[in-house]
């Protein structure tokens, strides 16, 4: 399985409250958040794991350098505008997959939960993605997600209209269809993940929501907290 992680936020509001590291270095009982995903991520069948990082983070980039030492991981250095901007740089770089499971660095969720959701993707031929939904809400701008009686995604929406459970939890399995999208919505001035997600719908993709109990984003400092309540230090797996 192939993964990605977008990890070239600047993370400036934990900034503005006093945390120094870029993101990806907080962390959760002791573990970075890229060091999380990266254990996961090979605990699940990793092959390759793509990690952008922008270009102002010299302390991230030498962790990770020293972590490729050890681990299949292809670092992508660059500063880009937008999270769909460095997901296609992720997509675009390197080989050509046919599969890949994208995350943002700070998306916090049970291990179990996610080992789950990439079995029922690696076995479901049917649809182009699966994208990980939860009913927790602590999202400033959450985006809404509509779904049928059979968990195919309908639509994309910033206001709840539809009195959907389900906001995005910003995990995206995508096969070469929604690849190839990416790289064109973004020639064509698509700007937002979301709006990527809503051409993913009108261009006939058929996308599977997978609900997950509950997935924190690490925005804040008090989020770090809320992280750590979440994933109670007796659920946390041992170093790979």
């Amino acid at each position: 399985m192939n993964y990605a992680i977008i990890a070239a936020g600047e993370g400036s509001r934990l900034a503005r409250e006093g945390f120094q590291l870029p993101k990806p270095m907080v962390s959760l009982h002791g573990e970075m958040l890229i060091d999380r995903l990266i254990r996961i991520f090979m605990n699940n069948n990793a092959t390759t794991i793509r990690i952008i990082i922008n270009e102002q983070s010299p302390a991230l980039e030498q962790h990770m350098m020293q972590q490729s030492l050890a681990y299949p991981i292809e670092i992508v250095r660059k500063t880009t505008p937008s999270s769909l901007h460095s997901m296609h740089e992720l997509l675009a770089s390197g080989r050509q997959m046919e599969a890949v499971c994208v995350t943002t660095t700070d998306t916090v969720f049970r291990e179990e939960e996610f080992a789950a959701f990439i079995r029922d993707f690696e076995n479901d031929r049917d649809h182009d993605g699966h994208m990980a939904v939860t009913s927790f809400i602590d999202d400033e701008s959450p985006l809404f997600v509509a779904t049928d009686e059979s968990q195919i995604i309908r639509a994309f929406e910033d206001k709840n209209s539809s009195a959907t459970p389900y906001v995005s939890g910003g995990i995206y399995c995508l096969r070469q269809r929604g690849i190839a999208l990416a790289g064109r919505c973004v020639q064509a001035g698509v700007s937002r993940m979301r709006n990527f997600q809503r051409e993913m719908l009108q261009e006939g993709l058929l996308l599977k929501a997978y609900p997950f109990s509950k997935i924190v984003d690490v925005d804040h400092v008090e989020d770090i907290r809320t992280a750590e309540l979440f994933l109670q230090p007796d659920s946390i797996a041992p170093a790979f």
